[in-house]
């Protein structure tokens, strides 16, 4: 169990468990599940800008088979077509023709005609991830609930090089420290562990932001697991020995509690953006669009609830902290910690299973809008009641992203 305070905050984990466990995620869920955030488009054609790169993996719940272009209406990709009982059930086949785990890009009745009027909000300027070019030819729809984040037999050195690259390369971390994912877990972290300790709070923070992105993937990979694999039947569920592999106090040596309080961190982060962007939100001309008027308002509703209840929250990580020394100094740290995120969500793009991928570029963008909102606080503060929002926007694919990443 872990238990008690986080560092660099005045909150524990009790009382988050308390709030998100009882309060919010029940109403989160419910928002997720709507349409509106269930779509995400995304490019997993992108080649590795950081390395030639040609290693996809080859396991069948990592792969990406789409049907024959020929066997699919064109409706099914584009937003002109009148559906029909026919091409629905094609589509529902075409589900039943991919290999198992493959990532489904199929649309519900419902989005077809909202999914052009999306594209109108979105603009691809994003200033902590790099984004996809959602207009590109490979970049498709995906459903998030029809494919979502589990243990897909990605792992042994392709899986280990992106992290040696995301924690190696990104973590403002100095030449003499051991990188903290060797294949002998644990003894390397004490090196880092000692380091952290000693930075400063912005660059202990982000090191912290990335292990908490990390301890969260690898919770859903081991709650989610292939526990049986038969030509019958395929069964997913919690595998606790993977788990402990990860998390465990004595086998991790010390290092697991410390990857799971990082998590909490990183909710915090989250949360706290959440509570902060509430005004852009709250104006009239916001709208969650997918064409359906009443669950339009109704989501709509329950999206300000959330927030508002995140504003409750009474132990909020004070952002203050951040950036508040020297301005000059802080501004150029700040710059820093800009390009080195930034980074980090160019390295999704050389992640070898499409649906790692897909759900790495959710969660990096979604923390990446986070930290865009935490450092426009000032530009949020002006928005006006009234009329579009020039200082400050966000992207549907942003706000999609943002509320997916919390939900992880």
């Amino acid at each position: 169990q872990v238990t008690g305070y986080l560092d660099d905050c005045t909150c524990d984990v009790e009382t988050i468990d308390a709030f998100n466990n009882y309060k919010l995620f029940p109403r989160l869920n419910e928002l997720l599940e709507s349409d509106y955030f269930r779509y995400y488009k995304v490019n997993l054609q992108k080649p590795c800008p950081f390395w030639d790169d040609n290693s996809h993996c080859g396991m069948r719940d990592c792969a990406v088979q789409p049907c024959p272009s020929e066997e699919i209406p064109d409706g099914i990709r584009s937003g002109s077509y009148k559906y029909s009982e026919e091409a629905n059930n094609l589509a529902e086949e075409c589900e039943e023709a991919k290999r198992l785990g493959a990532v489904d890009d199929s649309l519900s009745k419902e989005t077809r005609q909202a999914v052009l009027q999306w594209t109108q909000h979105d603009d691809s300027s994003d200033s902590f991830c790099e984004a996809d070019d959602i207009h590109s030819p490979d970049a498709e729809y995906v459903d998030l609930l029809l494919n979502p984040e589990r243990y897909t037999g990605y792992k042994g050195p392709d899986a280990w090089k992106i992290w040696n690259s995301i924690y190696e390369e990104n973590c403002f971390k100095p030449q003499n420290v051991k990188r903290p994912l060797a294949s002998g877990r644990g003894e390397s972290f004490i090196y880092l562990t000692k380091w952290v300790s000693r930075v400063c709070v912005e660059k202990r923070a982000f090191y912290r932001l990335i292990s908490g992105l990390h301890a969260s993937i690898n919770i859903h990979l081991s709650a989610r697991y292939l526990l049986q694999d038969t030509w019958s039947e395929k069964k997913w569920g919690p595998n606790v020995t993977e788990f402990q592999q990860r998390f465990d106090e004595v086998l991790t040596r010390g290092e697991g509690p410390r990857r799971l309080k990082n998590l909490y961190f990183l909710y915090l982060i989250e949360l706290r953006a959440l509570s902060k962007v509430l005004p852009f939100f709250e104006r009239p001309g916001f709208q969650l669009y997918t064409g359906n008027k009443s669950q339009d308002a109704e989501m709509k509703h329950l999206l300000l609830e959330i927030l508002h209840l995140a504003k409750s929250f009474p132990l909020h990580f004070d952002e203050n902290s951040f950036f508040a020394g020297n301005k000059k100094e802080a501004a150029k740290l700040k710059e820093e910690f800009r390009l080195h995120f930034k980074n980090i969500s160019k390295i999704m793009d050389c992640v070898g299973c499409f649906k790692c991928r897909l759900w790495g570029k959710l969660q990096t963008q979604g923390l990446g809008t986070a930290l865009k909102i935490l450092f426009s606080e000032n530009l949020i503060e002006r928005i006006p009641e009234s009329g579009p929002s020039y200082g400050f926007h966000l992207t549907r694919q942003e706000i999609v992203a943002l509320f997916n990443a919390f939900g992880r």
